[in-house]
């Protein structure tokens, strides 16, 4: 299997576990940074999820703190949004979305919608890689032209991103936007 067939299959058929699937019982700190190596899409070891990020995290209120030494469903699927994001968004955004999004409803269900969108953003990719290649190898200058495709998307996808988080922050904190014009 070529590199790109293997991101191809990575693309199209690798998920994180729904929240049926998500362990039962609790886990301790080095299960849950082995158990995120298979919830995302990561090649070479890559930006994996460390111990002194999960205490970050916990300690910043991103994620909650773990029960003993501990951690549970919900750890695990706050975990797995927080390596999805952490690629693409800061640490603050993420506080912002995460909140949002389950302001009112259960983690399971921001779990759920979590997934449901991830699943959209990885086929749309697979697709855009797909028809790229068509399955085969490319030659450097192919990669090349495939490559800037798909940062000039990430560039895109990123601005909106950005700007709707950009509008959420306003909206929760209207007084802000008003001292920042007058300073």
């Amino acid at each position: 299997m070529n590199d790109l067939t293997d991101l191809l299959t990575r693309l199209r058929g690798h998920r994180p576990v729904e929240w049926d699937q998500l362990p039962d019982f609790s886990l301790y700190m080095d299960q849950v940074l082995s158990y995120m190596d298979r919830q995302v899409i990561r090649f070479d070891g890559d930006d994996g999820l460390t111990a002194a990020m999960v205490n970050n995290y916990t300690k910043s209120g991103l994620a909650p703190r773990a029960e003993g030494k501990k951690y549970s469903r919900d750890h695990l699927a706050y975990f797995t949004a927080i390596c999805v994001l952490k690629r693409v968004m800061s640490t603050r955004d993420m506080d912002l979305l995460i909140r949002e999004e389950l302001r009112d409803r259960p983690v399971r269900e921001g779990y759920a919608a979590f997934l449901q969108s991830l699943d959209k953003a990885l086929n749309i990719t697979a697709g855009e890689l797909e028809a790229r290649t068509g399955g085969g190898e490319l030659d450097d200058p192919a990669l090349a032209d495939a490559a800037i495709h798909f940062a000039l998307l990430s560039y895109a996808a990123g601005v909106a991103g950005s700007r709707c988080v950009a509008l959420l922050r306003e909206r929760k904190d209207p007084k802000g936007k008003k001292e920042k014009e007058r300073d």
